[in-house]
């Protein structure tokens, strides 16, 4: 079994605290993917905006969140 398939069984448990410590780490591997995939897209060249549209967040959101760590397009030669 995975670690998100693991964690995603812990946040069901009956146990309060085992689950609520399975959802803090399910949040915090979210935001790394999310934070992966952004600056995924940003080198694809995706623009703030579709970046946000796919979020379902605002332009403002995503780039307050995310703009100091943009690595901006690749530049191909």
């Amino acid at each position: 079994m995975s670690e998100a398939t693991e964690l995603a069984a812990a946040a069901s448990s009956g146990d309060a605290r085992v689950g609520l410590r399975a959802v803090r780490a399910l949040r915090r591997l979210a935001e790394t993917l999310e934070a992966v995939q952004v600056e995924n897209a940003r080198r694809a060249g995706w623009s703030w905006q579709e970046i946000a549209e796919v979020l379902e967040v605002s332009k403002q959101a995503v780039h307050k969140k995310y703009a100091r760590r943009d690595p901006g397009p690749r530049k191909e030669h």
